[in-house]
């Protein structure tokens, strides 16, 4: 299947309650038609509430495999899920975490990508989707999607293609990553790959070293 944007999705920073509290949140977003701006701190028309957590340049683009939706809708089959729902800018279609490395660069139209990180959930997602038990769910299926940092800014829309530019030649995947801090904080040699691994962030690589 060829790599491909399904969707582009925006949303700026709502008010809601949840469990009794007023909470300010950025995760609701919503398909657009026209092509929009990706800069190095987000796309344009999009908002992150908590920069504390979200946005900045590592975690510029959200990214989701559109191939996901199946297992969610088995999954929560009560839901509809509309591209966007998981908090994605871009819903893309044939690339999985398990098929990308951290550090890969990628280009859609003029605009240069890197992989940066996977996504880890906060309670946000819980809010997005009415039911608390959603980040774990997420986190525990390994469909956690990842970012994209923003090398060269451009516009995209839907139906654009992904080039793949270049391989990282660390060969340490998006999944690895979950799955080493999910699963495998035994595994030392992996670790120790990851926490030497330049193009992760920093906060992952301090956070293995430990």
């Amino acid at each position: 299947m060829k790599m491909k944007i399904f969707s582009v999705n925006v949303g700026l920073p709502r008010e809601v309650t949840w469990k009794g509290k007023t909470v300010s949140t950025g995760i609701f977003k919503e398909p657009v038609s026209d092509r929009v701006m990706v800069r190095s701190l987000n796309v344009d028309g999009d908002g992150q509430a908590d920069l504390t957590v979200h946005g900045g340049l590592d975690k510029a683009v959200y990214v989701y495999p559109f191939e996901h939706y199946d297992y969610w809708r088995s999954e929560l089959p009560d839901t509809e899920l509309l591209p966007g729902i998981f908090g994605e800018n871009f819903t893309i279609t044939g690339l999985r975490e398990e098929e990308v490395n951290i550090g890969d660069l990628f280009q859609i139209s003029t605009v240069k990508l890197m992989v940066t990180q996977p996504r880890l959930p906060c309670y946000k997602l819980g809010i997005r989707f009415g039911r608390p038990d959603m980040v774990k769910r997420f986190l525990a299926s390994r469909r956690t999607g990842f970012y994209f940092r923003v090398l060269q800014e451009g516009k995209v829309g839907a139906g654009d293609t992904l080039e793949l530019v270049s391989r990282d030649d660390n060969n340490i995947t998006v999944a690895d990553i979950t799955q080493l801090y999910v699963r495998e904080k035994d595994n030392p040699e992996l670790r120790h790959r990851a926490a030497q691994l330049e193009a992760l962030p920093k906060s992952w690589r301090d956070y293995f070293q430990q």
